[in-house]
């Protein structure tokens, strides 16, 4: 008896330790969420003042209204946003595509020197990006797709070596059983037809990780955008049109509406990322294996 009234006692001690632990951490997340939120809900306040459009040193606007956001379309800004939505749309399925067929590829098929290739890809992929920009520039000037034709220039530079991301999705695939492609091409499938039919509808996840990752990095880019389509406004995306309008001669006239313009920037992906959260999740898990 004595010991079964010190195991409830420990299991209880236990559970205590457990509730106040739990509680720190929920404290401390609650915390971390505030603070990371601040700069955003201060955006989309500034957004709503239509007392001035300068900076000011309060948070809540004395008067509310949607001049900023009428503002933006009397603006050069249709023409940003137009650019970077076919950007990064055309830029996401392509990419897709590459690197669900790399992944599919190096995860089925055995072949000479496949492990070499997939080392030299993660390796190359390790170098930072920044080291090629000035020969990828020189690339693109001679094919005159900087500047007004910065948009084709820069999908052709995105989806250039999306394959040597193929790393998740391939983890993700090897979770699949090979059986499955086996008796499909008993009955006669091809190759395309197991991918297509078989595979893809198991790997939504990853399907859906891989579109919103190759999404999500075009429509926010700028250093590789600014390095491309300055001069010509024609040719800029919205971060680099945007930031425009804070240099020093433009910030006083254009700060608030650079803040309504960076609520519009970041509702699409924002919307997007919480309606698929869920497969975001599952494929980052599903393709964290060894492969």
């Amino acid at each position: 008896m004595s010991n079964n009234q010190s195991s409830q006692k420990r299991h209880m001690g236990q559970k205590a330790v457990n509730r106040i632990s739990n509680t720190f951490i929920y404290i401390l997340l609650v915390i971390i969420s505030v603070v990371w939120l601040i700069p955003f809900v201060f955006i989309l306040l500034q957004s709503f003042r239509v007392e001035s459009t300068y900076q000011v040193g309060y948070v809540l606007p004395q008067q509310w209204g949607f001049d900023n956001y009428l503002r933006l379309w009397e603006s050069n800004f249709k023409t940003w946003y137009l650019n970077t939505f076919i950007i990064a749309v055309v830029a996401s399925l392509l990419q897709t595509v590459i690197v669900l067929c790399m992944s599919y590829t190096l995860s089925r098929f055995r072949f000479k020197m496949r492990k070499a290739l997939m080392r030299f890809m993660l390796i190359l992929g390790m170098f930072p990006g920044m080291l090629t920009m000035i020969i990828l520039y020189r690339v693109l000037s001679d094919l005159g797709l900087t500047q007004a034709n910065a948009v084709p220039g820069l999908i052709l530079v995105y989806i250039a070596s999306s394959g040597m991301g193929y790393y998740v999705s391939k983890g993700f695939f090897d979770t699949i059983p090979k059986s499955l492609d086996e008796a499909a091409r008993v009955d006669g499938a091809t190759r395309f037809q197991v991918l297509r039919k078989i595979i893809l509808p198991l790997a939504k996840p990853i399907v859906i990780y891989t579109i919103l990752t190759a999404f999500m990095a075009p429509w926010g880019d700028y250093v590789f955008a600014q390095y491309v389509s300055f001069g010509t406004s024609s040719g800029m995306n919205v971060a680099v049109g945007m930031y425009g309008w804070l240099t020093q001669d433009q910030i006083n006239n254009w700060y608030t509406t650079f803040c309504a313009g960076g609520v519009i920037v970041a509702l699409p992906v924002t919307i997007l990322f919480l309606c698929l959260q869920k497969y975001y999740v599952e494929g980052v898990t599903g393709g964290a294996v060894k492969g």
